[in-house]
C-alpha cells in the first residue's frame, strides 16, 4: 500500500478506536480475542515484543508514574529505553517514547505502513475475529518500533485490566502490580478480589512480579496467583521497607539501603511508585541489567510525568493532576493538605461521565473555597450540570458552584478573581488536565488528531 503520511496514519488508529471513541481496546471483547489478534500480528512480524526484556507495569493507582520512575533510572543506568504508556495528553506520539522522546511522525506512519495490510490480511484469515483495534494496532507498534530502535530494555502499561490487555502477549523479564483500588468496576469486577485477579492476569510463569502496597483483600489474590505460577513475589512492606517524603526518603531491601533519595515527583504516594520502580529495577538482574545506586538516584531525581501533581504556574499556584477516581481522589486531597497552602483554593473540575462523580466530589470539594464545573471535549466527559449538581450536593448551598462551558473557560474564571496566594487545582481526568495545560500555553494541541477523534 501506499506510504501514508501522519495524518493518515492517526487516522488508521482513530478509525478503528472503541469504547466510546477512546483509545482503549473493547473491554467488553469476548474473552482473549483481542489478545489472539495482538499475538497473530506479532507473529506476522516476526515477534519483535521477544528481541528485548521488558517491565510490564498493572494496577490502579501510580502504574504510569511507576512506568515512568523505571524507565528514568533505567536511562540513568545508560540503557536504550522504550516506554509505552496510555492515554497521552496532548498527541497520541506520547504514548510511545524512545529515550525520552515521543515517536516521531514520519516513524510512526512508516510503520502503521506496515501494520495495515496485516491487519486487514488478518480479518480475511479470521472472519469471526474482525481486524485489530486501536489499542491493539498501537501496542503492536509500539513494540515493532522498539524492536527497530534496538532498545535495551521496554516498559510497557498495561491499558486496562491486565488479563485480556493486548499488552498481556508480553512475556516480561519483571512484572509490576502498583496498587489496587476500585475502578472500571463494571469491566474489570466490583470487588478488590474480582480487579487483583485480573490486574495479576500478567502474572507470568516463573517471570518474578514487584507489587506495591496492597489492601488484604487484593494482596492475598496476587500471593495466591504468584504461587499457582511459580513467579517470586516481591512485596511492598514485607519485602522492602520505605520511609520519607517525596524529598527525602530511605528505602530498605534486598538491595540494601538507600538513604536520602529524592523523587522529582510531588505527592507523598510517589514514593510508594518510585520504592516499586526501585524493586522492579532490582528484579532486572535476572535479564542480565544490574542498575547501580547511582542510576537509582539520578534517574528519580530526574523523572518527567507530566499532569500528576504537576505545579503548572506560581502567584497564583495552579496544580494540575488526573485523579480520575474516588481513591485517587482521596489521594489528590491528602497531597493538597500536606504539601499546599492556601488563602482560597478553587477546585476546577472535569470528571468522565462513567466515574463516580458524586463519591470523587464527596472526597474533594470539602477542600474547597469554589467549584467551576466544566467539561473536557472528550465524547466520554460528564456534563458540567452533573457535576455542579454534585459539587452543591457536597458543599451545601453556602459554596460558590459555576458551570464553564470548556476547561480553558473553566480556568479562565478561576484565575480571574485569583490572589498570589490562593491555589488553583484542575483535576478530575487527564482530558481536562490536558485541556488545561494547552491554554496556559504548556502545550500545542494536536488539532487535527482531536478533530478526527470528536467528529
Amino acid at each position: 500500500m501506499a506510504q501514508m503520511d501522519y495524518r493518515a496514519a492517526i487516522a488508521y488508529i482513530i478509525e478503528r478506536s472503541g469504547y466510546d471513541r477512546g483509545f482503549v481496546a473493547n473491554p467488553f471483547d469476548a474473552e482473549t480475542v483481542g489478545l489472539r489478534r495482538t499475538a497473530w500480528l506479532l507473529e506476522a512480524l516476526g515477534h519483535p515484543e521477544a528481541r528485548y526484556p521488558a517491565v510490564h507495569v498493572a494496577g490502579t493507582k501510580g502504574k504510569g508514574s511507576t512506568a515512568a520512575c523505571v524507565a528514568a533510572i533505567l536511562r540513568a543506568a545508560g540503557r536504550r529505553v522504550g516506554l509505552y504508556t496510555s492515554p497521552h495528553l496532548h498527541t497520541f506520539r506520547e504514548r510511545i517514547q524512545l529515550d525520552g522522546e515521543s515517536i516521531a511522525e514520519d516513524a510512526f506512519a512508516a510503520l502503521t505502513t506496515e501494520i495495515a495490510p496485516l491487519n486487514a490480511r488478518l480479518a480475511e484469515a479470521h472472519p469471526d475475529w474482525g481486524e485489530a483495534t486501536a489499542f491493539e494496532v498501537a501496542t503492536v507498534l509500539a513494540f515493532l518500533a522498539f524492536a527497530r530502535a534496538a532498545v535495551d530494555v521496554a516498559v510497557v502499561e498495561v491499558g486496562l485490566g491486565g488479563r485480556l490487555d493486548a499488552t498481556n502477549v508480553l512475556t516480561p523479564a519483571v512484572s509490576v502490580i502498583t496498587t489496587i483500588s476500585l475502578d472500571h468496576t463494571a469491566i474489570l469486577g466490583d470487588t478488590l478480589a474480582e480487579i487483583a485477579g485480573e490486574k495479576g492476569g500478567i502474572i507470568k510463569p516463573g517471570v518474578p512480579v514487584v507489587s506495591s502496597p496492597q489492601p488484604e483483600e487484593a494482596r492475598a489474590v496476587l500471593e495466591r496467583l504468584a504461587a499457582e505460577r511459580g513467579s517470586p513475589l516481591s512485596l511492598a512492606g514485607r519485602d522492602w521497607q520505605l520511609a520519607g517524603t517525596p524529598e527525602r526518603f530511605d528505602l530498605r531491601g534486598p538491595w540494601g539501603e538507600y538513604h536520602d533519595l529524592r523523587v522529582a515527583l510531588s505527592g507523598r504516594h510517589q514514593v510508594e511508585n518510585a520504592a516499586t520502580a526501585v524493586a522492579a529495577c532490582w528484579a532486572l538482574r535476572r535479564a542480565g541489567l544490574d542498575v547501580p545506586e547511582e542510576a537509582v538516584r539520578d534517574g528519580l531525581a530526574a523523572v518527567v510525568w507530566p499532569g500528576r501533581l504537576e505545579v503548572v504556574a506560581r502567584e497564583p499556584t495552579v496544580v494540575v493532576d488526573g485523579a480520575h477516581n474516588v481513591d485517587s481522589a482521596g489521594r489528590l486531597a491528602e497531597a493538597l493538605r500536606e504539601g499546599f497552602r492556601w488563602r482560597r483554593l478553587t477546585l476546577v473540575l472535569g470528571i468522565a461521565r462513567d466515574k463516580q462523580v458524586e463519591q470523587m466530589l464527596a472526597v474533594l470539594v470539602p477542600l474547597a473555597d469554589r467549584i467551576v464545573a466544566t467539561a473536557s471535549h472528550h465524547p466520554r466527559a460528564a456534563p458540567p450540570e452533573r457535576i455542579a449538581a454534585a459539587a452543591r450536593a457536597a458543599g451545601g448551598p453556602a459554596l460558590p458552584v459555576e458551570e464553564a462551558p470548556s476547561v480553558a473557560e473553566a480556568l479562565r474564571r478561576a484565575l480571574s478573581d485569583a490572589a498570589p496566594d490562593d491555589l488553583v487545582c484542575v483535576t478530575g481526568s487527564l482530558y481536562a488536565v490536558s485541556e488545561a495545560r494547552e491554554a496556559l500555553g504548556l502545550a500545542v494541541p494536536a488539532a487535527f488528531e482531536q478533530e478526527l477523534l470528536y467528529r
